[in-house]
């Protein structure tokens, strides 16, 4: 099979079609990540970072082929893909800065207790090793930044894990230009070309092969959560299983309080609005559904923020999406809305290459009522669910089940009501916001993105800031290590 580059604004074929790997293909990339492990794994801080900051810089080199390349490929424009390859050399410092900082190898010294147990036991050192070769599955929507030298990447090469990347169809050959920097990077430093290595193809079989591989140790992945579904499931099913790390969807609701709309709704409106349509809705932080109360006090105000939010987002202009198919898939999710009773506050004739923001609007009974507009619209869309109560806003929360964001406009006193929609929030998401919108994700110490099933695989570990290291550590303790053991002072062997 091939695989073919399409120009996202027209749909055309560009260049020539690029072969997709073969089985072989696959197992000589893992292979060689396998090898290059050996070394890699013990590799210095010092080492590590030198590789991270090389690589960053490499991006910024090559950003007037690079930008150019992604913007055909995608559509998203050269502001916004010029700020991502900003965010992604940054990232990739930030691990190279954790990695000389020491923070892989970083141990609990527990001396020996002289007695019996249970007050004595023998002298422990806990500290973590790399896990192995990952197979690092790219996202479409950041073809950067969640991309072949994305966050997975940093934090897996800063944790001493190999890579092998499957590249994302939708941007091919700005995925071979990124290796063919990759490749010079690590052959100018002396590294075998295993520690980052490349597949490539769009039917599921190549998926499917590379984390079925029995020298794969641990799998990463941003997309959809059927995607995401299937793949941990192979996971799972190998004779040794191993851990699987997916951002999968998320629906991201924003819970408007009566009081905040009335005194700042236009301003609220006009936020939103941006970001329902920023990068065509293509984010995984995309507010798809807002929750209003609704009573008798309150609906004269919220019909005013409805209508102010429709005419501001009747304003935006979506570009082109990622790729046929997300576009098919964003019209097929609005007419399933419809069908499952939705009322459509905004919805104008379909553009043929471009869509138009969709805004619906449903009570809260039929949203839980229906499993279906609980499901993430990937696009520029949103939902209104109207709640009679407290107790019903925590409970259409409660159905949503796991988002990797819930904002709360209005939560600002300490009330029982508040503190009821905070724990709500806490419960189903890995970031709660006050204030702003959920589109952005800062790359810090504190941020966690990844919450509860079905917008991530593994609720307990992140894919953006500096705890995404952790994933690719494991913890072994050492049992009354010799000097020269304890002596590397973390730093597997």
């Amino acid at each position: 099979m091939s695989l073919q580059s399409f120009n996202a604004r027209t749909g055309q074929a560009v260049g020539a079609a690029l072969p997709e790997s073969s089985a072989a293909d696959i197992d000589s990339a893992v292979q060689a990540a396998a090898q290059a492990f050996v070394t890699w794994s013990s590799s210095t801080g010092g080492e590590r970072a030198a590789l991270l900051r090389a690589l960053a810089s490499g991006l910024e080199a090559q950003r007037e082929v690079l930008v150019p390349l992604a913007d055909e490929e995608t559509a998203l424009g050269p502001i916004r893909l010029n700020g991502e390859l900003d965010r992604t050399a940054f990232q990739l410092r930030r691990f190279a800065d954790i990695a000389e900082r020491g923070q892989p190898f970083a141990f609990t010294d527990d001396p020996a207790v002289a007695g019996a147990p249970p007050a004595g036991h023998p002298a422990l050192v806990r500290q973590r090793v790399p896990l192995g070769p990952v197979a690092m599955f790219a996202a479409s929507n950041f073809p950067f930044a969640f991309s072949v030298l994305g966050g997975d990447s940093a934090s897996a090469l800063a944790a001493g894990c190999t890579l092998v990347v499957k590249a994302h169809p939708g941007h091919p050959r700005l995925s071979q230009q990124v290796f063919g920097m990759i490749q010079a990077v690590l052959q100018a430093q002396g590294l075998p070309a295993g520690v980052i290595t490349l597949v490539q193809g769009a039917s599921i079989d190549v998926g499917v092969t590379l984390i079925r591989h029995p020298l794969i140790a641990a799998g990463a992945f941003t997309g959809s959560t059927r995607g995401g579904a299937a793949l941990q499931a192979e996971a799972n099913a190998r004779p040794r299983a191993i851990p699987f790390y997916g951002e999968l969807g998320s629906v991201n609701p924003i819970v408007a309080l009566p009081h905040v709309l009335a005194a700042k709704g236009e301003e609220l409106a006009n936020g939103l609005a941006a970001s329902i349509a920023m990068g065509c809705g293509q984010f995984c932080t995309s507010p798809g559904i807002i929750v209003l109360l609704d009573n008798d006090a309150s609906r004269a105000g919220n019909d005013q923020f409805v209508g102010q939010l429709t005419t501001a987002l009747k304003a935006q202009q979506p570009h082109a999406m990622l790729t046929a198919g997300m576009r098919r898939a964003l019209d097929a999710s609005i007419a399933q809305n419809l069908k499952a009773g939705v009322a459509a506050l905004l919805h104008e004739p379909v553009d043929a290459t471009a869509p138009r923001p969709f805004l619906g609007q449903v009570d809260a009974k039929t949203f839980i009522a229906e499993k279906v507009l609980h499901e993430e619209v990937f696009g520029p869309a949103s939902l209104v669910v109207r709640c009679a109560s407290i107790a019903q806003i925590v409970t259409v929360l409660e159905t949503i089940a796991g988002s990797l964001t819930v904002t709360l406009w209005g939560a600002d006193e300490d009330t029982v009501d508040n503190r009821a929609l905070v724990r709500a929030a806490t419960l189903i998401a890995g970031r709660v916001l006050f204030a702003g919108v959920p589109t952005g994700v800062a790359v810090s110490a504190g941020q966690q993105h990844g919450g509860p099933w079905p917008s991530s695989s593994q609720p307990m570990t992140t894919s953006v800031g500096d705890a995404a290291l952790d994933r690719f550590l494991r913890p072994v303790a050492l049992q009354d290590a010799p000097s020269w053991l304890l002596q590397r002072q973390g730093r597997p062997c």
